[in-house]
């Protein structure tokens, strides 16, 4: 399971309403990836929503040492693949940080991704966090 931006969120913040659900759906899943455009989105989402920037920037710090979280270093082969992945879908609003989700999980096989970003399921993917 990719770990988005959003379910991250969701994940550290009792107070986001998919908390218990992303709480849930990380337990169940053995495979947890993420990369480092995500790690950079969700310091500034946080600090955007108003969460204290320093829980944040220490969560991502765990984050990045935890050994049951894989994260993927985002280098120029990868950065162009999505760059190119925008290139091809002109009508849709992705990000370049769901671009490089998008080419991550298909590099990794990966169907599901914590996120309530529904340009994960306009690319195919399974959300799990939807209300």
């Amino acid at each position: 399971m990719l770990l988005d931006t959003s379910g991250l969120l969701c994940l550290h913040y009792q107070t986001e309403p998919f908390h218990a659900q992303a709480v849930s759906a990380y337990k169940a899943d053995r495979v947890h990836f993420t990369h480092s455009y995500i790690l950079a989105e969700f310091i500034a989402l946080a600090t955007a929503r108003r969460f204290p920037r320093f829980e944040a920037i220490a969560f991502i710090a765990d984050l990045i040492g935890n050994p049951d979280i894989e994260t993927l270093w985002v280098d120029e082969i990868l950065h162009r693949a999505a760059i190119s992945l925008l290139q091809e879908r002109p009508d849709k609003a992705y990000t370049l940080c769901d671009a490089v989700s998008f080419v991550v999980m298909r590099q990794h096989h990966l169907s599901t991704a914590l996120t309530t970003d529904k340009h994960f399921a306009q690319e195919g993917f399974q959300r799990v966090l939807v209300g």
